[in-house]
């Protein structure tokens, strides 16, 4: 007898679940902070600062308002703005060249390595060499998806040519590249705490890193007005405070982040293990690094048709990124780009497909996306 029970929909990401993994210690963190009375900074958010510089293994960490926040504050601190170029790419939120030019800078986009979507230090090394629309200041590679970049290599080009490192850690908490934190090889790294990140707040948040003391001082100025006595300002800033509700919260999910990792990386590997047949290509994985699966990003051709596929049985599934920052209406026409253009970038924008992962995702679901994705096949 056939049965009339419909499977229960698979979402593509949910933070609400993870807010209920550990609502206890959430919501005790919340009253904590609310009854407290202090609502700005504060020692909530000292006490996530310091915790999460030390997760890191890096000496100061600064709280912001959000990532878009960190990478501009960033860049303000190092000293870059107008006449200055930083080098990014195009295969990226576009908070990323957001920030660049709200700091009043220009960036160049660079393409991308064709397995791991990150930055090519060759094509890094090719655009030093052209004619470019400013003084070259700034790299700000991408750590996309989860997995870092190849650091070794742009912090070598980098320091050839003088550049100041800035690393875009908006999806890669706790990823290491030869043992040490994502985040801790250049001059500053920047976090995002969007609630669908490794580590998500319950609204939106950011941090910025350094081992910099100068740089650290110059960030906190920054973050409120640029004051070093209380309303009075020492230097230009912004507003960009991290709330210490969010704070509070952060630093109880910190404590399960190495834990949620490893569970992003067990259901990356039964995927993996689970596609050792289908023709579809599942996410590299660079030597030496380890791939915390903010996303896992497969690829086809007929990535349209397997999204249709896969909604149709319930399961959500994400594009990210759709459309490349050079392709975008806001953008089109003014970014330069590397004197190889951005062919890697342009061919992987129709084929990505980010499938359903995160930690509370149980095996039998895993299970039924691979399933799903294999009747696809036939």
């Amino acid at each position: 007898m056939a049965s009339n029970v419909v499977p229960a929909a698979i979402p593509q990401t949910d933070p609400r679940a993870g807010y209920l993994a550990q609502r206890a210690a959430i919501d005790v963190a919340i009253a904590r902070v609310l009854e407290g009375g202090s609502y700005i900074l504060g020692r909530e958010v000292e006490a996530f600062e310091a915790a999460f510089a030390d997760f890191l293994g890096v000496a100061h960490a600064v709280g912001c308002a959000n990532g878009t926040d960190a990478i501009e504050l960033a860049l303000r601190a190092c000293g870059i703005g107008p006449g200055d170029v930083v080098f990014t790419v195009s295969h990226t939120a576009v908070a990323t060249v957001a920030a660049i030019e709200r700091a009043g800078a220009t960036a160049v986009l660079v393409d991308v390595e064709p397995g791991t979507y990150t930055m090519a230090p060759h094509e890094l090394s090719r655009a030093l060499q052209m004619s470019l629309p400013g003084r070259p200041a700034a790299v700000l590679p991408v750590h996309i998806y989860g997995q870092p970049a190849d650091l070794s290599a742009l912090v070598e080009i980098a320091r050839k040519h003088g550049l100041r490192l800035i690393e875009d850690c908006a999806q890669s908490h706790g990823a290491l590249y030869r043992g040490r934190s994502a985040g801790c090889f250049g001059d500053i790294g920047c976090f995002s705490f969007y609630p669908t990140k490794n580590l998500g707040a319950l609204g939106d948040g950011g941090i910025v890193v350094t081992n910099d003391a100068s740089l650290a001082t110059a960030l906190r100025e920054m973050r409120e007005y640029g004051w070093r006595d209380r309303y009075v300002s020492a230097r230009i800033g912004i507003n960009s405070r991290l709330d210490p509700l969010q704070a509070a919260i952060l630093e109880v999910k910190l404590k399960n982040l190495e834990a949620d990792n490893a569970r992003r990386q067990a259901i990356a590997d039964r995927y993996d293990e689970g596609f050792a047949g289908p023709p579809l290509a599942v996410p590299a994985r660079r030597a030496g690094a380890s791939h915390v699966f903010h996303q896992y990003v497969v690829r086809l051709a007929e990535r349209d048709a397997l999204r249709d596929h896969l909604a149709a049985a319930g399961i959500g599934t994400g594009i990210h990124y759709p459309v490349p920052v050079h392709r975008q209406p806001a953008y089109s026409g003014r970014l330069a780009c590397g004197p190889s253009g951005l062919g890697v970038t342009e061919r992987a924008a129709p084929q990505i497909l980010s499938l359903p992962i995160y930690p509370q995702l149980a095996d039998e679901a895993v299970d039924r996306v691979v399933a799903t994705i294999r009747d696809f096949f036939g």
